[in-house]
């Protein structure tokens, strides 16, 4: 049974794919059919993943299909808990593609649909390869799709960069992935990954430890790989972005895991290097989300924030697998997982919301789409829920998710290494600034763009329409939000599937009681996402209820003031507060890690020449540092390599020759020396 769900779940994909491809997009009828049987391959997966979850695992062997050696599909606990939140929201990413390809007035091109379907075939592909050749070119079939999606823009310069850095960051996972396989590979005698477990640790262990961190880690968009995030999903159409970073990214985070409970002991050298890159990713990302002018490229930041978070749980994990603590192991693994359901839902919400929001407005300027919520309350409302989720507060996912990592970087007392200890200390003190910056980032983007005064822009948008992404705003909302009320069931289910790693028991020790977490270890910390339902609605109600009766009623009524003149909402025109203006004290405090720099310009057009009446303006950048300080020499660098090579091209024969010679000679003095 489970067999035939998935041959007719990739067939529903190939279909859509055919459809795109021999019939295009010009009919309004059969747009939205590549969606709806991507909808219908994404409920036959997850019908897949919820029947794995609550079955014995079972495998499917490729071999002769491929002719290639061994190659076989694996449904398991853990790929039973990634097919299933994974395909649940294709399934809601699908619905709304749907509408989103409906108006006449867009431009709709043929691929996008082709690269949805393929992203999510590969996707699935990933999750069930038992072996290294299904894994990779499951893999480089994903790297394919993000190239399609991102390169529909690729009319202008940016579009063609922005697919450039996307599919070059993609190479470079595939290869570090590629030469980590064919070293275990090597070193077991076989292409299976369960039989990768048998190699001893040692020097080629330590060195497929870290060629698979970068690899999944590229995708993530771990720091110094995260380059391709802030222009390749802005890049990508409308809810394209939702699918690359809600459901694709989180093959990365399935890589990790699954490799986790593959390889041995990792060195002490990587762990610390983990944790900390992971704080680092975090703070860069939402350092630099908060200072954003465009709303597509907030979100991106904040994906590049969740990955640090997301990895730096998973850095306690490495550690308790280090000094081996299976309590702590249990801790940063389920730390880190909730962190990557709360940023797989919260980000399809955000992403979703904005492809309906920047078709309908045109642009996803943070200063044009103020008062959008307005306009648009089905979007807004989804959005907002999503940015507080991701801003940690309760009572969504995210307090939950953020509350078991920050819980779990403080066990660093019960380990009796200092290098380590000091590590797990500074990836706390990383993870809690970025938390705070968090609040900072969303807050300026709710409050001042989608809660705002709308602009004429705005205003004169149409209306939100489509049942189907209405339907899909109202579920990603409730999930954020639901989900927490749920959080024991949701740890229950996470125990399931991450039991062919560290142990059902293990994790189920986060349940002190039917509605109260701890973080494994008892007697440390408690709390109760569930009851936070009950209190705090309470406590909002006795609060609203004193503050009448302390006021006599004058609470209700309204009063007319003097507008202060700043940011107040009584002043409009020039002086009111702006996005760009509340985000201005970020970008001097962190200046160090934004490179902050200004710089007074003549405004274009003024032709006072004396200066007299001469009006300037001061311009802010800022400059990322990864880009500007690694990879941009790192081109000139390569370009200079480059010219160099071509003067060695001149055409002469006894040259060639003696570049031939040459290398013999080296060749067989490396011969010798390696003998």
């Amino acid at each position: 049974m489970t067999g035939a769900l998935l041959v007719v779940a990739f067939i529903c994909f190939a279909l859509g794919v055919a459809t795109d491809v021999i019939i295009g997009v010009q009919r309004r009828s059969v747009r939205p059919i590549p969606y709806l049987l991507g909808m219908a391959g994404s409920t036959l997966l997850l019908v897949v993943g919820v029947r794995a979850l609550n079955s014995a695992g079972m495998a499917f062997d490729l071999s002769r299909l491929v002719n290639l050696g061994a190659a076989g599909l694996l449904i398991d606990h853990l790929a039973g808990l990634f097919l299933s939140l994974l395909f649940a929201l294709g399934i809601v990413v699908s619905a709304v593609f749907i509408s989103w390809v409906m108006p006449d007035n867009r431009n709709h091109r043929r691929g996008i649909a082709s690269g949805y379907l393929l992203l999510l075939a590969a996707v699935a592909g990933i999750i069930l390869a038992a072996d290294a050749f299904t894994f990779m070119f499951a893999w480089e079939t994903l790297t394919v799709a993000f190239y399609m999606l991102t390169s529909v823009g690729r009319d202008s310069a940016r579009g063609t960069g922005a697919a450039w850095s996307t599919v070059g960051i993609g190479k470079v996972s595939g290869a570090a992935l590629l030469i980590g396989f064919l070293l275990m590979a090597g070193r077991s005698g076989s292409l299976t990954i369960a039989n990768w477990g048998s190699i001893k640790s040692g020097t080629v262990e330590d060195v497929a430890w870290l060629l698979v961190i970068v690899g999944f880690g590229a995708k993530l968009g771990l720091v110094p790989l995260q380059v391709w995030i802030p222009v390749g999903y802005p890049a990508a159409p409308g809810p394209a972005r939702a699918a690359m970073a809600g459901i694709a990214a989180n093959v990365g985070v399935y890589g990790l895991w699954r490799f986790l409970g593959t390889l041995g002991r990792p060195p002490i050298w990587l762990v610390i290097a983990v944790l900390l890159v992971g704080g680092v990713t975090a703070l860069l990302g939402i350092t630099f989300a908060g200072v954003q002018a465009r709303l597509g490229r907030v979100i991106a930041y904040s994906s590049i924030e969740n990955a640090g978070l997301i990895v730096t749980g998973y850095g306690v994990a490495l550690a308790g697998s280090f000094v081996g603590s299976t309590p702590l192991v249990a801790i940063g693994l389920l730390a880190a997982t909730l962190q990557a359901i709360t940023h797989a839902i919260a980000k399809t919400a955000l992403f979703s919301s904005l492809a309906g929001i920047e078709a309908a407005v045109g642009t996803d300027d943070l200063e044009s789409l103020r008062g959008v919520g307005r306009r648009r309350p089905w979007s807004g409302g989804a959005f907002a829920v999503g940015a507080l989720t991701l801003t940690g507060l309760p009572p969504t996912i995210g307090f939950v998710s953020e509350w078991f990592i920050l819980e779990a970087l403080m066990q660093q007392f019960r380990l009796s290494g200092l290098a380590i200890r000091l590590g797990l200390a500074a990836a706390g003190a990383l993870v809690a600034l970025t938390t705070g910056l968090a609040a900072v980032a969303f807050i300026r983007v709710l409050g001042l763009t989608i809660l705002g005064r709308p602009t004429r822009q705005v205003l004169e948008s149409p209306r939100e329409t489509g049942v189907f992404a209405k339907a899909a705003m109202v579920i990603l909302a409730l999930s954020c939000l639901g989900i927490a009320a749920l959080s024991p069931w949701e740890i229950r289910l996470i125990a399931k599937g991450l039991d062919p790693i560290v142990g059902q028991s293990a994790i189920l020790q986060a349940l002190k009681s039917p509605w109260v977490l701890q973080p494994v270890f008892p007697g440390f910390s408690i709390v109760s996402p569930s009851w936070l339902w009950v209190a705090m609605p309470v406590a909002f109600a006795a609060v609203f209820v004193g503050a009448i009766a302390l006021s006599g009623g004058r609470y209700l009524k309204v009063r007319r003031v003097p507008a202060w003149h700043s940011a107040t909402s009584g002043v409009s025109g020039a002086a009111e507060y702006t996005a760009f203006g509340f985000a201005n004290t970020l970008r001097h405090v962190l200046g160090n890690i934004l490179g902050t720099t200004r710089v007074t310009l003549p405004i274009e057009g003024d032709d006072d020449i004396k200066g007299e009446h001469l009006h300037l303006e001061t311009v802010t950048r800022v400059v990322e540092p990864v880009e500007t300080y690694l990879y941009r020499p790192m081109r000139r660098a390569a370009l200079a390599a480059t010219w160099t090579a071509k003067k060695l091209q001149s055409g002469r024969l006894n040259a060639y020759v003696s570049y031939m010679l040459i290398a013999l000679l080296i060749a067989l003095a490396l011969t010798a020396a390696l003998r």
